[in-house]
């Protein structure tokens, strides 16, 4: 089990890192990245610090923690540049964070997120094939959701995403321990969504990479 997108207190989630850490090794995860939420004004503290979180951890877990970052709600026009500063700073996963119908995020975010490179475009609500396909070009994965209310669209992003050849992963946006998926609780997702079984080993192989680095 893999998660490539959840939150500590680093933004709204509820725990540290080394208890979110703790809690999803004890679920049998293989890696979990921490995405806390981030724009302009954040992105050097808290990126750092997850950083130093996974040097120390990671000498002590069976679960890998990959340091990462949500860019969200930032203007579209900030992605490229703040992409390239979340690399500079060492974040291993950079999610955006897509128009899901659930929040205002301001039109043309998808386009741009995927533009800039990032690596997951989080919950992308009614993402257009255009956007999808420029997302298989450059190798964007998009999201399917275990959180409530940004999980409504899921069927529409794996549809067009299989229409698209665009590739997918299942998160859960975990803030808190309650939040945290199994597999089966994945899996489900998954097929909920509309991918049949061998869509959903491919995408498990797909987020391995990812989590090692492509």
């Amino acid at each position: 089990m893999i998660d490539l997108h959840t939150h500590t207190i680093f933004s709204d989630g509820d725990l540290i890192p080394a208890e979110h850490l703790r809690r999803v090794e004890s679920l049998g995860y293989e890696a979990v990245a921490i995405t806390d939420h981030a724009d302009s004004s954040n992105l050097d503290f808290i990126i750092p610090r997850i950083v130093r979180a996974a040097e120390d951890l990671n000498r002590f877990y069976k679960t890998r923690l990959v340091p990462g970052i949500e860019l969200t709600h930032i203007p579209p026009e900030m992605f490229s540049e703040l992409v390239a500063q979340s690399r500079k700073l060492g974040a291993m996963i950079i999610v955006g964070h897509g128009e899901t119908v659930m929040e205002p995020v301001k039109t043309g975010t998808n386009l741009a997120a995927i533009e800039a490179g990032v690596d997951i475009l989080a919950h992308p609500g009614f993402i257009t094939k255009q956007e999808a396909k420029l997302a298989a070009e450059k190798g964007v994965f998009l999201e399917l959701t275990g959180r409530k209310g940004h999980s409504l669209t899921n069927g529409h992003v794996a549809r067009i995403a299989q229409e698209t050849g665009a590739l997918l992963v299942v998160n859960a946006d975990a803030h808190g321990p309650g939040d945290f998926m199994t597999p089966e609780m994945a899996e489900t997702v998954a097929l909920g969504a509309g991918l049949d079984k061998a869509g959903y080993e491919k995408l498990r192989q797909n987020m391995s990479r990812l989590a090692a680095g492509r």
